[in-house]
């Protein structure tokens, strides 16, 4: 199967060995034509498929290539500038196809390399804004305690409960699923949002009980057996995180696989039934806050209400009555049937996003306000035509306002 532009480029690459790959990236950095590469960026580049994806990303399929072969005879390999000529003379450079080391590559001549959290046949990488050296703030801005004296005194009765610090203890449950058995469905970039997400709970102070690449039964039992943790009992609320590529209503686990393994799929509304109030008494009329990057596209969705007569079987005890499900809220990175789109060196807007808004504002603003400027932020950015992604909140069951107050 004939090589497409990229994988010219990686090859190229590969065979530079590791001297003139270094002085390949100095070249590169030096270079005073526009566009140009960052030193942030330079720093990030580990190996011959980080390159390819940088120049792609930075100077676009039909740009990357003369870009190459200036600074391949800037650096003296000559050999190598030939051959890559000679190979992409008659290559197309704005539909390449499919190499056995990307989720998919059907990027147009100016769109960086962006995945897409969904199952492989859905994939596409678009043009995206992305940070090439975006940094979290150094930590979460504290709350101070005069604030916290204030809102309780006029607005105690709608707030939840949040214990002090000293008397409590927080537990979130964090889930990662990065590398997958089908190779093209590796999440690069992953890596970074679980970095960056245990970073924010740690800063909220949570105890993040963490999950690498885990299959959907080992998703289930992670969930199920952090329910019952001893811990929530001296909680104030909780956080569950999952980040995967995902389907409709299901988190996919890494053995997934379209037709040889479709089953290795753990259900979000298991996530609820675990915690609620029936399966985790200990977080009982406490704030449950759910975070889902994955993707939602690819089925139809359910139809929620029902004009069929009402249950006149069902009683209820006044004394004895619990719902069932309550005071859950959840934040999903996109809104039903859309995808979800992942930066291959540095994660998922939606993490970046919550990262940011919460270390800004979550000394201040309680977590549904927090929510809407992160969804705001969605709103507010300039994401590329018809591949806009949009976070929704989801089964929100909180009745009153939760403040995590942090640092107190």
């Amino acid at each position: 199967m004939a090589q497409n532009i990229k994988e010219h480029l990686e090859s190229t690459f590969e065979d530079l060995g590791e001297d003139k790959l270094k002085r390949f990236k100095i070249k590169l950095r030096d270079r005073t034509e526009e566009p140009r590469v960052r030193q942030a960026t330079i720093d990030k580049i580990k190996d011959a498929l980080d390159l390819a994806d940088v120049m792609v990303n930075t100077f676009t399929l039909k740009g990357a290539v003369p870009v190459t072969l200036e600074v391949l005879k800037a650096i003296g390999s000559n050999k190598l500038e030939e051959e890559l000529r000679e190979n992409t003379r008659d290559v197309a450079p704005a539909v390449p196809q499919p190499g056995p080391r990307a989720p998919s590559d059907g990027l147009t001549v100016s769109q960086p390399r962006v995945d897409v959290d969904a199952r492989p046949a859905q994939s596409l990488k678009v043009e995206l804004p992305q940070s090439d050296d975006w940094q979290r703030e150094l930590q979460v801005t504290p709350c101070s305690q005069p604030f916290k004296n204030k809102i309780l005194e006029e607005n105690g009765q709608e707030i939840y409960e949040a214990k002090d610090k000293y008397a409590r203890t927080r537990l979130a449950l964090l889930i990662n699923n990065r590398d997958f058995d089908d190779k093209g469905m590796t999440r690069r970039g992953a890596e970074r949002d679980e970095e960056n997400m245990e970073w924010l709970l740690k800063e909220l102070d949570y105890q993040v009980v963490k999950y690498t690449n885990v299959s959907a039964e080992g998703m289930k039992q992670a969930v199920k057996n952090f329910a019952l943790r001893e811990e929530h009992a001296s909680s104030d609320s909780t956080f569950v995180v999952i980040m995967s590529h995902g389907k409709r209503d299901s988190i996919l686990g890494v053995h997934y696989h379209k037709t040889d393994n479709p089953s290795d799929t753990f259900p979000v509304d298991d996530i609820y039934r675990h915690l609620n109030s029936e399966n985790c008494p200990a977080l009982r009329n406490k704030p449950k806050v759910i975070l889902i990057q994955a993707c939602r596209g690819g089925e139809h969705g359910r139809v929620w209400a029902s004009d069929g007569e009402p249950d006149e079987s069902m009683e209820i005890e006044g004394d004895d009555f619990v719902h069932k499900e309550k005071d859950f809220i959840s934040l999903m990175s996109c809104t039903p049937e859309t995808k979800s789109y992942r930066h291959v060196q540095n994660g998922t807007f939606y993490v970046q996003y919550i990262v940011d808004v919460f270390t800004k504002y979550a000394h201040e603003d309680h977590i549904e306000e927090l929510f809407r400027k992160v969804i705001r932020r969605f709103d507010s950015s300039d994401m590329a035509g018809s591949y806009r992604q949009m976070a929704c909140k989801d089964r929100a069951s909180m009745a009153k306002l939760f403040y995590l107050f942090p640092g107190l």
